[in-house]
């Protein structure tokens, strides 16, 4: 029941950061642990090509999804590919999106959860101005899947400032939330762990939130601090910068407990739908 987080310091070069990765995937594996999360953007950060290197992948003559499935099987792991950009499956002459994907240990795509919140922010920072829309679509369904570890449902990075998504995944069936991430230097500080830790509380999930944590093209800084986060809220695992394999394992008995206890699911009185209700309008 053993899961990993991984922590980069991703760069311009695919092939470089494919080999970053392999060599921090060969350490989960030899741990013992059944899945690993990678996080945002771990092939590639601060290119201008994004969809060039999606149609590429779409196409089969991109490296990145070669490399994963072959990983996925010489290391008998699970793995959450953080995000890499592909046009989405039903518009493939479309803008891609930031597609997170979830591979078993045979190298078979099990689920593709394509990230619904963008990053369209002014941040106080070198770069100043993040504004993913110019190069990804939103996507557009909630996404949880089966594994080892147990029900798995996937987010990305931005998508933490929207707990609807998580009450969503939740009611869904998930027991554990991926947030892979490239967190700003400026908003991981105020905000990271805060939002990390509410969103397991109100699901009662583990969040595995793998991350990139140094510096990148473009420029850009990005705040680090992968963790792990349990049910309770409480931080199992965590890594400030640098490169990193955090381990943890889901103890599915004190998980149940924790729901029972407090059953928060079966209390809930407010739902999206009665936000948008009008006035006096009958149910």
């Amino acid at each position: 029941m053993s899961f990993a987080v991984i922590q980069m310091v991703s760069q311009s070069d695919v092939q470089g950061n494919l080999a970053q990765a392999r060599g921090l995937l060969e350490q989960v594996a030899a741990s013992g642990a059944a899945l690993a999360v990678l996080p945002e953007n771990f092939a590639a950060m601060g290119r201008r090509d994004i969809a060039a290197i999606g149609r590429a992948e779409a196409l089969g003559e991109g490296p990145i999804l070669p490399w994963l499935k072959l990983a996925a099987r010489d290391l008998k792991l699970w793995i959450v590919a953080g995000t890499l950009p592909l046009p989405p499956q039903d518009r493939p002459e479309g803008k891609v999106t930031a597609c997170s994907l979830l591979v078993d240990d045979k190298g078979e795509q099990v689920a593709r959860y394509d990230k619904l919140h963008l990053f369209d922010v002014d941040v106080a920072d070198a770069r100043g101005r993040y504004r993913e829309s110019d190069d990804y679509a939103h996507g557009s369904n909630v996404v949880v899947a089966d594994t080892p570890v147990g029900k798995l449902g996937l987010s990305v990075c931005y998508d933490l400032r929207f707990p609807e998504l998580y009450t969503a995944l939740r009611e869904a069936g998930a027991e554990l939330i991926t947030a892979p991430s490239a967190f700003t230097a400026v908003t991981g500080a105020a905000h990271w762990e805060i939002l990390l830790r509410a969103r397991a509380i109100e699901t009662q999930c583990y969040l595995l939130a793998a991350a990139q944590g140094g510096v990148h093209p473009g420029p850009r800084e990005t705040f680090g601090h992968a963790a792990i986060i349990d049910p309770w809220g409480r931080v199992l695992a965590e890594q400030a910068q640098g490169e990193a394999v955090l381990l943890a394992e889901r103890d599915s008995e004190e998980q149940a407990s924790i729901r029972a206890r407090m059953p928060v699911s079966n209390h809930r009185r407010f739902f999206l739908q009665d936000a948008l209700r009008p006035a006096n309008t009958p149910e």
